[in-house]
């Protein structure tokens, strides 16, 4: 149980908000607010470490001895807009929402944000004491919700929301359709349907005064849940919520570790943000492989394998190596699948012509075409990945790749069973 294992911490969960502002070489970090509620559905084992980097990271320690008390690695949407050309020309603000193990005496808590090469780009620092008057106490009213998937007590499983955006009251019946499509296709891809009886789904159906999703692009602005829209960051498919503390207000009550949200449209569109969220679209044709590929990048923490050479700025660079699993730029490639590669393989690898799937359909072996295919995080050149195609490169793949499968089961074993 927990608290047998972690002595320090109550059964309770500290909520933090903050603020994350800046511009494209700026960055800020704010405390907002912190709140609190009963039970903790985050992750028993594993609590002083990291699976991976990510762009950034919290983390909570006893003030008196210094000792990690808690640890989650992040990546951020303000991060991202960072990125644009907006970003050269205005400073914005962020929420962010994080949710941590409440503390049984004072605790520091250290919020980090990296930059593409790794390095602290923004720091802040503040205690948190159990007994503040200002740490306000939540007793939660649930929203309406029903289980898809209950393998056991959030205790000891991977607590999965799945959650409403663009639905009216009238429309919970379509939801819960559309929630379990989204749970059965997360399932039906390996590794997840291996580790089926680690995680519990729960599909929380918030509901929207309006039915569908707001589309500035068309000055179609409309009242739902959590006000999400298209356009994020100019950018027509790009949709995404900005009100991440309105997100969690809606869900406290039920126990919940990560977030898909469905928005109730056939536009195609979404985004998937590690241990933050993913978005997309309930409505279109290719909205299974969609919501797979996005909980590839919020769960999983895989980056995407495409390559468009549009970006505004490069996010990889050859002196140091991504911090997600499934691209390299070879600075460090012992790091990541080079002990999954045939023996004779050339790096790089050359193209595979062809319909891959078509031969694994009729036995041919995945392993065997592991190598080192250049063209991957945005870039055509420099940046490489481990297969000719995946859920994380196209949505005509038929599945993750096995260095991805790899990556995916390391993190579900990361939550659920002590190194």
């Amino acid at each position: 149980m927990f608290l047998s294992v972690f002595s320090y911490a109550q059964d309770r969960t500290l909520r933090v908000d903050y603020i994350f502002s800046g511009t494209d070489k700026a960055q800020e970090i704010s405390l907002d607010e912190m709140s609190c509620f009963d039970g903790w559905a985050g992750r028993r084992v594993n609590l002083d470490e990291t699976l991976l980097r990510g762009n950034g990271q919290i983390s909570l320690s006893d003030l008196k001895t210094g000792k990690i008390l808690y640890r989650q690695s992040f990546s951020t949407l303000f991060q991202e807009w960072q990125t644009t050309e907006e970003a050269t020309r205005v400073r914005k603000a962020f929420e962010n929402v994080f949710l941590l193990p409440m503390p049984s005496e004072q605790a520091l808590v250290k919020v980090e944000l990296y930059d593409f090469r790794g390095g602290v780009s923004a720091s802040l620092s503040h205690v948190v004491d159990p007994s503040d008057i200002l740490i306000r106490r939540i007793d939660p009213v649930p929203a309406p919700h029903r289980y898809l998937l209950e393998s056991g007590s959030a205790e000891e499983c991977i607590d999965v929301a799945i959650v409403a955006e663009g639905y009216t009251a009238e429309e919970a019946d379509k939801f819960y359709e559309d929630a379990m499509t989204a749970m059965e296709a997360i399932l039906s891809h390996a590794p997840f349907g291996e580790y089926r009886d680690r995680f519990n789904f729960v599909a929380v159906a918030l509901p929207s005064e309006d039915s569908g999703v707001s589309v500035p692009g068309e000055g179609l602005w409309k009242k739902t849940a959590l006000g999400s829209h298209f356009n994020t960051f100019y950018m027509d498919r790009y949709l995404t919520t900005l009100r991440l503390r309105q997100m969690h207000d809606r869900l406290c009550g039920i126990p919940y570790e990560h977030i898909v949200i469905l928005a109730n449209t056939d536009t195609y569109g979404g985004g998937g943000i590690f241990n933050s969220y993913t978005l997309t679209t309930a409505g279109h044709p290719s909205f299974e492989p969609v919501v797979v590929h996005e909980f590839g990048h919020s769960f999983g923490g895989l980056a995407d394998e495409y390559y468009y050479d549009d970006q505004f700025v490069e996010y990889y660079y050859p002196d140091c190596e991504p911090w997600e699993q499934n691209i390299t730029t070879l600075y460090d490639f012992k790091s990541k699948w080079d002990d999954m590669l045939p023996k004779v393989i050339g790096i790089p690898t050359a193209p595979v012509e062809g319909n891959i799937w078509e031969s694994f359909r009729e036995g041919k072996d995945m392993d065997s075409m592991i190598g080192v295919y250049e063209g991957a995080g945005y870039q055509s050149k420099g940046v490489y990945r481990p297969f000719p195609d995946c859920r994380m490169k196209t949505n005509a793949a038929e599945s993750f790749c096995p260095v991805c499968q790899r990556a995916i089961a390391r993190m579900i074993e990361f939550y659920t069973e002590e190194k």
